[in-house]
């Protein structure tokens, strides 16, 4: 099952530790959500989620506190019996020692914050929808194209790369070559990245790897790009029928996600920089409402219109 370990979660949200003597890496986070258990520490366990991460907050906290110690310790223990993944702590809040030793004997790490409790729970939700979100990886190029995540795909050999590294030179910027990694974070956003052991590097056929962010700088690269729409380069075939008005859009799924997909056909002499330029901004223009397809369809008609007339 996918996941993130608690030690890495609590690396990453800068968690401060209380019972450094768990072992965290073999704790696992499996879901996104998280839980604020008000109602566990009111005793009320039915329809308990025990495999989120348990946040006490300032109403948490303060309706403990106000509990006799014994009682305290009690609903702390209910809470901790349930084997949750880990407890987080706001606010600076620090458990009591007899609450942290009865975590250090079930194994169960908790873990404090300064940070206030909606702002923190916020951080957690987004990091862990990025991390257990679906994922694949597939063979191509993205590249940040004017804002737009322009998903190049085709056969080895065709030219992404070199679609790709023209586009560098002309301002745009990489985000992985040879092999994207997809997350679906929603059921309409699909993001790409790299894998780190190829991460901004190019492969040139003739020529070998090439370092993009040494060579172009910085600017030319970017970690991760939210997918707008594919391009799938082929080989020109004489005897296929290409769209050439674009009135119908074309779609290919990804991770149960439509997205528009442009089939261009390969000839010498296309620069395919420019077409894909092309193809980004009028990508935008069709979000923004503006369809030039159909504005040319519109005018036809009214032409014809007028000539019968």
């Amino acid at each position: 099952m996918q996941g993130v370990s608690v030690a890495e979660f609590a690396e990453k949200m800068e968690l401060t530790c209380y019972t450094e003597c768990v072992d965290m890496r073999n704790r696992m986070i499996t879901t996104s959500d998280v839980n604020r258990p008000a109602l566990e520490l009111a005793g009320f366990f039915e329809h308990f989620a025990r495999e989120r991460v348990q946040i006490i907050g300032m109403v948490e906290h303060a309706y403990v506190e106000q509990l006799p110690k014994e009682q305290r310790v009690a609903r702390y223990a209910a809470l901790l019996d349930h084997d949750v993944p880990c407890v987080v702590m706001c606010r600076g809040f620090v458990p009591d020692e007899d609450v942290l030793n009865m975590a250090r004997e079930r194994g169960i790490p908790i873990l404090g914050t300064q940070r206030a409790t909606s702002a923190f729970l916020s951080e957690v939700i987004s990091y862990l929808n990025g991390e257990l979100a679906p994922c694949i990886s597939i063979h191509g190029v993205l590249v940040d194209v004017y804002g737009e995540g322009v998903l190049i795909m085709g056969e080895s050999g065709i030219g992404k790369s070199e679609a790709a590294l023209e586009l560098i030179r002309r301002g745009h910027r990489l985000v992985t070559d040879d092999v994207v990694e997809i997350r679906k974070l929603s059921n309409n956003t699909l993001v790409g990245t790299s894998p780190s052991i190829t991460q901004y590097f190019i492969e040139l056929r003739g020529i070998g790897i090439i370092d993009v962010k040494t060579l172009f700088g910085v600017e030319s690269v970017k970690e991760k790009q939210t997918i707008d729409f594919a391009i799938k380069l082929e080989d020109w075939k004489k005897e296929r029928e290409y769209d050439r008005l674009g009135l119908e859009e074309e779609y290919t799924e990804i991770l149960g996600t439509k997205i528009v997909c442009h089939s261009i056909p390969i000839r010498p002499g296309r620069n395919l920089a420019v077409i894909c330029e092309a193809a980004a901004v009028n990508h935008r223009q069709k979000k923004m409402g503006y369809n030039a397809a159909e504005e040319l369809y519109n005018r036809v008609q009214r032409n014809i219109q007028n000539t019968e007339d």
